[in-house]
């Protein structure tokens, strides 16, 4: 799951109007970052296997590192308690550790059963993805809906508050339909350098759109 992951994260405003859409961003798709890194440095696997369905190009032959869901509750309880003890705002902290364990049920519809308890543990998928029209229709009904809750729990203060929350939808939905559309990447590194960039990227942009939003 893609954007349905950021879907989460802006109606998540509605729940902690107080919190940075950055951070609501960054909680549900934390572990995608994560997962890069592991797979740079050798600590995870997948194998790229280009076939005529985009949605199952990957093969996640290991991580449970990032994915497991005994490692997703620790990160979840990690990223909370740090965020908590910078901004002592416990219901944005909840809604931060909801976010990214949300992360391992989203992907648990549209994997195929690849996802672990724990390093070793039974794995689990519902795979939505055998269907790429399905998921296609499930994320973009998601992102609809989150995008819809963020612009009625906030407005914006200037041009930067509008244009950019409109760019960033936008945005946000090219890059997914290219991702279907486009050749499948050349390399491991290559998948997780693009990965790692492009999450940064989004969670730098919802931080920067949302300072020039307000809560209604």
């Amino acid at each position: 799951m893609f954007i349905g992951h950021y879907a989460l994260g802006l109606a998540s405003k509605r729940f902690a109007p107080e919190a940075s859409l950055g951070v609501l961003v960054a909680a549900p798709i934390f572990l995608d970052l994560l997962w890069p890194i592991f797979l740079l440095i050798g600590l995870e696997q997948v194998r790229i296997e280009p076939g005529s369905n985009p949605f199952v190009t990957l093969n996640f032959v290991s991580y449970p590192i990032s994915h497991g869901l005994v490692a997703t509750v620790a990160w979840a309880t990690l990223f909370a308690v740090f965020y908590c003890g910078y901004s002592r705002y416990w219901r944005g902290a909840i809604v931060v550790w909801i976010g990214v364990v949300s992360h391992w049920f989203l992907d648990l519809i549209v994997h195929r059963p690849d996802l672990p308890l724990y390093a070793g543990g039974p794995r689990f998928g519902l795979g939505l993805w055998k269907s790429p029209a399905a998921t296609v229709a499930i994320e973009a009904v998601m992102y609809a809906i989150g995008i819809l809750i963020y612009a009625r729990v906030t407005r914006e203060r200037d041009a930067i508050g509008r244009w950019g929350f409109w760019s960033f939808v936008v945005a946000l939905a090219l890059v997914y339909v290219l991702s279907i559309f486009a050749p499948p990447p050349p390399s491991v590194k290559v998948l997780a350098l693009v990965a790692m960039a492009l999450g940064l990227l989004f969670i730098f942009w919802a931080w920067w759109l949302d300072r020039h939003r307000e809560v209604r």
